[in-house]
C-alpha cells in the first residue's frame, strides 16, 4: 500500500490526531468492533511506532482509503497504489443515488452527499422532531411550520454555509456513523455540539438510523468507504470553518 499524492486528500496533513481518531477507526475496525480482515494500516512499522498519534502516518490513512476504493488486482499493477480521493467519492455518490455534477469541486460533490444524507432523514422525521432538531440548533419561530417547510428551511440553512450548516454536518454525520460502524464522532471539547447531540439521541436519531439501516451495503468496500467518505466531507468542513472563525474541535 502506497500514497499517490492526492489534492483533495493533502488537508489530512493539518487535522489533529484526535480529530482523525474516528477515521482511522472506521478504517481498522467492523461495526461490532473487531478488526478489519481486509485493512493493512495496523500492519505498518510507522503506524505501530506512532498510534495513536495518527498525524504521523496521516498519508497511510490517505493511502488506505485510496486502497478501499480501488480494485484490487488493478492496485497491484499500480505498485500498490489506488484511486484517488475523488474517484472513491464519486463511486460513493452513485451507490448512494446522489445528484452531483462530475465537474463540480470535490467540496461541492461532498456537500451534495452530505445534503442528500440530510434530506433523507429530514423526510423520514415527524414535524415535532423537525421542530426539536430547529430548535436545537437556534432556528426560532417555526412552530406553524410543515415537514414540506422544514425540509426547504434546513435545506437553506445547510446551502448558506456558517456555523448551523456546520451544526447540521455534525449532527447527521453522527447519526449516519453510528447506524454504519456502530459508533458516532467523538464529541467532548464543544459544549454547544455536546448539547445537542444529547438532544437527538432520541426519536430524531432513530429516524436517521432507520433511513440508513435500510440501505443495501453488501460490499465490504462500501462498508467502509461510504462511512470513511462521510467523515472526510465532515473533516473538510472542519476544516474549513476552522479557517473562519478558529478552532473547532471534533473531541
Amino acid at each position: 500500500m502506497a500514497y499517490r499524492y492526492d489534492n483533495d486528500l493533502e488537508f489530512l496533513s493539518t487535522i489533529s490526531s484526535e480529530d482523525l481518531n474516528d477515521l482511522v477507526y472506521c478504517l481498522t475496525h467492523n461495526k461490532d468492533g473487531s478488526s478489519r480482515i481486509t485493512e493493512e494500516l495496523t500492519g505498518y512499522d510507522l503506524y505501530k511506532k506512532h498510534c495513536p498519534d495518527h498525524q504521523k502516518y496521516w498519508e497511510l490513512i490517505a493511502a488506505e482509503i485510496q486502497c478501499f476504493g480501488a480494485n484490487t488486482l488493478a492496485t497491484i499493477f499500480r505498485g500498490g497504489k489506488g484511486v484517488v480521493y475523488r474517484e472513491v467519492l464519486m463511486d460513493v455518490c452513485d451507490k448512494m443515488k446522489v445528484n452531483y455534477n462530475k465537474e463540480s469541486t470535490t467540496e461541492k460533490i461532498e456537500n451534495n452527499l452530505l445534503l442528500k444524507i440530510l434530506t433523507d432523514a429530514l423526510e423520514s422525521m415527524s414535524p415535532e422532531e423537525l421542530k426539536k432538531l430547529a430548535e436545537a440548533v437556534g432556528i426560532e419561530n417555526v412552530s406553524a411550520m410543515n415537514a414540506e417547510a422544514f425540509v426547504a428551511l434546513f435545506q437553506a440553512v445547510f446551502r448558506a454555509g456558517g456555523f448551523k450548516s456546520y451544526q447540521l454536518t455534525l449532527i447527521i454525520v453522527n447519526a449516519v456513523l453510528k447506524a454504519l460502524i456502530g459508533r458516532g464522532l467523538s464529541f467532548a471539547g464543544n459544549a454547544a455540539l455536546t448539547r445537542t447531540m444529547a438532544i437527538l439521541t432520541g426519536p430524531i436519531g432513530w429516524a436517521i438510523t432507520g433511513v440508513w439501516t435500510a440501505i443495501d451495503i453488501a460490499s465490504p468496500a462500501y462498508r467502509v468507504t461510504i462511512p470513511a467518505v462521510i467523515q472526510i466531507a465532515a473533516l473538510r468542513q472542519k476544516h474549513l470553518y476552522s479557517k473562519q472563525v478558529g478552532e473547532i474541535s471534533f473531541g
